[in-house]
């Protein structure tokens, strides 16, 4: 039976008193049922990874305009925008950096995160906070939309291990340093760094002066 034919049935007339209720304890419950069913349900965020087909999403969903990353990106990618926001100059060094590392047989520098929307680095604030269990352990790995280098645009995480191993021995001379120790893949341009080194890293975001509150 449908909700609208349940609104519409009469209950039949009873002369026992005791019995009238029951129809009508039913009526209400029917009306309540169709109330709830007409109610909508919040929409479900995406599930699907970056690079994978994702549902269609509602206004205000995080989605490649906001910096998440497709699969496969790499520095050379002038179409996505985690890429081409980042700081020219960052940018520019990334590229010479991936060009001349082709000649050690290190291939594509990928791109796992380079610059991030304000909405975007505060999802990943409140998704670190939930798995750490705390904002003090989230601010070792992720940044407040307000002092993110991602955000500016100033930073790049890299995806593969053999760039990051190339960097380390090479990335001084192109002024890209690894700025926290527990994030081998975070790299920020230090133009100094050519000609005095890349400075000492900080142990965990939490500790660099930029990103206090």
């Amino acid at each position: 039976m449908t909700c609208d034919a349940s609104a519409r049935k009469k209950p039949h007339r009873r002369t026992d008193v005791l019995k009238i209720g029951l129809p009508v304890a039913a009526l209400t419950i029917a009306a309540l049922g169709c109330q709830a069913l007409a109610s909508p349900s919040p929409p479900m965020s995406p599930t699907a990874s970056p690079g994978e087909a994702r549902p269609v999403e509602p206004p205000g969903m995080i989605d490649e305009q906001d910096g998440v990353v497709p699969d496969g990106t790499t520095v050379l990618d002038a179409d996505v925008p985690a890429v081409a926001r980042l700081d020219p100059a960052l940018l520019a060094a990334l590229r010479q950096a991936a060009t001349d590392a082709e000649d050690d047989g290190v291939h594509a520098f990928h791109v796992n995160s380079g610059w991030r929307s304000e909405d975007y680095q505060q999802q990943l604030l409140d998704e670190a906070v939930d798995q750490y269990g705390s904002e003090e352990e989230a601010a070792k790995w992720v940044a407040t939309p307000e002092t993110s280098a991602h955000v500016s645009g100033d930073a790049v995480d890299l995806g593969d291990s053999d760039v990051t191993a190339w960097l380390s021995r090479n990335g001084s001379a192109y002024g890209l340093c690894q700025t926290y120790a527990n994030e081998p893949w975070h790299y920020e341009l230090r133009p100094e760094a050519a000609a005095q080194g890349c400075p000492a890293m900080y142990d965990n975001a939490a500790q660099d002066p930029r990103t206090q509150r």
